[in-house]
Formats: C-alpha cells, structure tokens, sequence
C-alpha cells in the first residue's frame, strides 16, 4: 500500500522529527501539526509545518481530509504534570485524540499509527512484558494513553479504521533534552558525565529497564504503515533485553573513559523495579527487528554530545 500524505502531529519532538526526516527520504508529503509547547527540532525543507493544536477540531478536520495516513505523536508527556493537572493531560492526550480519530473516520484515511506508551501497563506481573498484560498504569498520563489508545482500537472494531498502536519503551535519541526534568536517564547521565561528575543513580542499581534507539522506533512505524497484519492490534517497541541501571552508568563512564563512578542515592517512591518487552509479536507480525545495540546507541549520543553540528532541541 502507497501511502504518499501522511499527517504527523508532534512532528517537531524527538521521535516526531526522526519520522518526519524518514517519511521525506522515502518522497511521502509530509504535513507537521505541532503546537512547540515541548521545543522545536528542525525538520526538512520538503515537510509542511502547521503551528496549531490537536484540540482544534475545526483545524484538525481540514488537515486530516488531506491525508492518506495519519501518525500522532503528540502528546502532554510529562508525567509530574499530569499528576499535578490530571484534566490538561486528559484533555490533551484523549480529547485531542479523539478528534483526530473521528476526522480519520470521516475522512477514511488509509492507516491511522497511535503512539501509546509502555506506561500503560503499569507495575509488572510478568516480565518480560508482553501485549497481553493487564494495564494498571500508575499515573494520569498512563492512564490517558492508555484511554487513548483504547479509542483508537475501538475506532477500528465499530467503523473500521485501520488502525495500530505502538507502546514504545524507553526511547533514547541525541534529541533527547538533557535539561528537561523529565528527560530520560541516559541523557541525564551523559550530559553529567560529559561535564566531569559522577551519574545519579536512585536505589541501589539492579531496577531494569528497556532501552530503545529512536531508529528502532521509526523502523516499526514504517512497517506499521505497510504491513496489513498491523491493523486493528497494539505492539511493544522494545529491544527485548534489560539492562541494569548500575550496567548503563558504568557503560557511559566508559565511553568517556573518566575515572568516575555512581552516586547512589535513595530510591525515588514510586519507581518501577523492572520493565522490558517481549517484542515476539512485532517480530512475528510485522518484521520487526531491532538493529541498534546499546553500546553503538550510546556511542552515537556521545559523538551527537560532542558535536557542534546537532539538530536544534
């Protein structure tokens, strides 16, 4: 399937200016709603920009009768904020949503992708964490994208919007801001190790996470937009392999080759022990493999770090 006008919101993030570069290079139009409340990548000449929000419905209308495809990255993301202002997250994570879904059904664009989160599911049961284990998520905004992702999926049973969904775990990218407080952990220590200081590590290192190149992430979208077995059905984007916090501190120590070693500091109420995906699904379903190890990430970043030449954040 040809799918040549894609409409991608949250197109000037992290993961949404990655797919925005992917989708040019492979001569797709390529519309950008975003409303710059999280920063502005740069994004290519040949891409359309729209300053808007997906709480516009009138606007989003008009865009979406545009497209054959439709792939939203927006997103109120910071979970400290959805605490404190649980009707801002909902508002924009399942009212924006919703509006984008019913233009779709209106519109009967060809392949609706909705990013959801490994947040979703919430304190593991099982690990490793597959699609078919409970969601409980522990905040607002896990509980908004997980609303969300239930009206996307829901869209596709009563009216037949082909839709997929995909529960990225923890991205990481050169684009990741190491001054926003919610940035993720390997940006946090590469940023305080590039300056001559030890990582902060909370607990005492063995909590396990899933980390996941942004490369990785476009890759399963990409299939998610070709792949007729993707419709109607949400997968994991993962590597499949857990690595240690302690493991990961010490990896970027390395890379620096400082004489550094962890702070530890008490474990943050509220942290997840562990998390990493089983990516079977994906695999089988889609194709799907991912091909950035850990090591060869992290050395990306650190180059990224120490060059003058990186995309705007």
């Amino acid at each position: 399937m040809r799918l040549r006008k894609v409409l991608l919101t949250g197109g000037l993030g992290q993961v949404g200016s990655y797919l925005c570069e992917e989708l040019v290079r492979r001569g797709c139009v390529v519309t950008i709603l975003d409303n710059l409340s999280s920063g502005a990548n740069a994004y290519p000449p040949e891409a359309n920009f729209v300053k808007g929000d997906i709480r516009d419905a009138g606007l989003v209308n008009i865009l979406v009768s545009r497209a054959d495809a439709v792939i939203h990255c927006a997103a109120q993301i910071f979970v400290a904020r959805s605490m404190e202002d649980p009707v801002f997250d909902a508002d924009n994570n399942v009212m924006g949503t919703l509006n984008l879904l019913n233009a779709s059904r209106k519109a009967e664009v060809k392949r609706f992708v909705y990013f959801s989160s490994a947040a979703t599911y919430g304190n593991p049961v099982r690990l490793p964490l597959d699609e078919s284990h409970p969601q409980e998520p522990l905040s607002p905004y896990g509980a908004s994208k997980l609303s969300g992702e239930k009206y996307a999926l829901m869209f596709h049973r009563a009216y037949g919007l082909p839709v997929t969904s995909i529960r990225p775990f923890n991205i990481y990218s050169p684009r990741q801001d190491p001054s926003n407080p919610y940035s993720g952990v390997i940006s946090k220590f590469i940023d305080r190790v590039s300056h001559g200081m030890s990582p902060i590590v909370y607990g005492d290192g063995s909590a396990t996470r899933d980390f996941v190149s942004v490369h990785d992430v476009v890759d399963m979208v990409m299939l998610m937009l070709e792949k007729e077995e993707a419709v109607g059905r949400a997968f994991n984007c993962g590597t499949g392999k857990a690595t240690r916090i302690d493991e990961l501190a010490r990896m970027v120590i390395d890379l620096y080759g400082k004489g550094l070693e962890p702070e530890f500091q008490p474990e943050r109420p509220g942290d997840i022990k562990d998390s990493y995906a089983d990516i079977s699904l994906a695999k089988k379903a889609l194709g799907y493999t991912p091909k950035v190890g850990l090591k060869e990430g992290l050395k990306d970043l650190v180059a990224a770090k120490s060059s003058s030449c990186g995309p705007s954040l």
